[in-house]
């Protein structure tokens, strides 16, 4: 049934659509339908000292201003994160900003970290039903300089860590002019040094660990990823999710989309986002636990994160072209298993 509506919808504006199909979740919800879903039957699991029922969460991007959380936690992911969040609400870069590669199973997106600031997402999650595992997705508004991101993450971590299972401190996104220097050793040691010590504050003073997980890009050099590991392994960091999305177009040279400017997810992310968890795994030596994201699209490629050293999975443009039912291909213990 997923895949009429999936036609239905994409003869719509990306957007337009986006918001369609959201809107239509949260009827089937209220509406009590979402419970003919079926949800895996897994082996819970424990990782960050947080209990996942199944390894197959929802990255950011989808649910931007948690509108929706509870909705998409009836279709059975294992985790939801939400964001980008930025402490000011800002409308993103201008329209058309979001493309669609069918035939690559793939999306462009220079979205901007469109969203509606902290203020009103901590509204949202205070209304929330949703007791699951809960990621909240940081970054920093577009016209804060880059020697003040700090500040701006502290805020975001500030108002919405009473809600969150964990803290995703994003880094990576290509939309944010400079954000990815965030990346290089001094900027991303003085940034976690600033969150960890907020984070030690928080254990202190509420008696609750707030994990910390680092989201990077897949267009990071050898020796860049090697610097990286290195800070945050230094930092004490709790997690790390590989990856974003690439600038890199060499898998779409032939489409015509292939110029538009923006973070390509999909498909053709798999291969090299797979190698940089594999790399990745070597440089920290099982000691922070790495979370796969790009190009998640079924069970295969569910089984090649895994095999490179995944622990946990996140779907987003998957979701968009497989549906809820990319949850109980890519959840399966079995799966895990054949992996381990």
């Amino acid at each position: 049934m997923y895949h009429l509506i999936k036609n239905l919808l994409f003869h719509l504006d990306p957007e337009q659509s986006h918001h369609l199909a959201m809107q239509s979740l949260q009827l089937s919800y209220q509406l009590g339908l979402t419970r003919c879903f079926s949800r895996p039957q897994t082996t819970p699991i424990t990782i960050m000292g947080l209990t996942f029922p199944n390894r197959v969460g929802l990255a950011a991007g989808l649910d931007k201003n948690a509108d929706y959380v509870d909705a998409l936690a009836a279709l059975g992911f294992g985790f939801i994160e939400i964001g980008t969040v930025t402490p000011k609400p800002q409308e993103g870069n201008p329209r058309p900003r979001l493309f669609r590669l069918i035939k690559q199973e793939a999306i462009i997106n220079r979205m901007g970290f469109n969203n509606k600031g902290i203020d009103y997402v901590a509204k949202r999650l205070e209304k929330m039903q949703y007791r699951g595992v809960l990621g909240v997705n940081l970054g920093k508004n577009k016209d804060t300089p880059l020697e003040n991101a700090a500040d701006d993450y502290l805020l975001g971590f500030r108002a919405l860590w009473k809600f969150a299972s964990y803290i995703t401190v994003n880094i990576s996104s290509p939309n944010t002019p400079g954000l990815r220097d965030l990346q290089q050793m001094d900027l991303l040691t003085h940034l976690l040094i600033t969150l960890k010590h907020e984070q030690k504050a928080i254990l202190l003073s509420q008696k609750r660990y707030i994990p910390l997980v680092v989201k990077i890009s897949p267009d990071l050099s050898a020796q860049e990823l090697s610097e990286l590991a290195a800070v945050l392994l230094h930092q004490q960091i709790d997690g790390v999710i590989a990856t974003n999305t690439t600038l890199d177009r060499q898998s779409i040279k032939d489409s015509p989309l292939a110029k538009e400017v923006g973070g390509l997810s999909g498909r053709p992310l798999l291969a090299r986002s797979t190698q940089i968890i594999s790399q990745l795994h070597t440089l920290l030596q099982d000691k922070i636990p790495i979370i796969a994201s790009g190009g998640v699209m079924d069970e295969k490629a569910a089984a090649e994160k895994l095999k490179a050293g995944a622990s946990l999975l996140q779907v987003y443009t998957g979701f968009i072209y497989q549906g809820p039912n990319i949850i109980l291909e890519t959840a399966v213990d079995s799966l895990y298993h054949t992996s381990e």
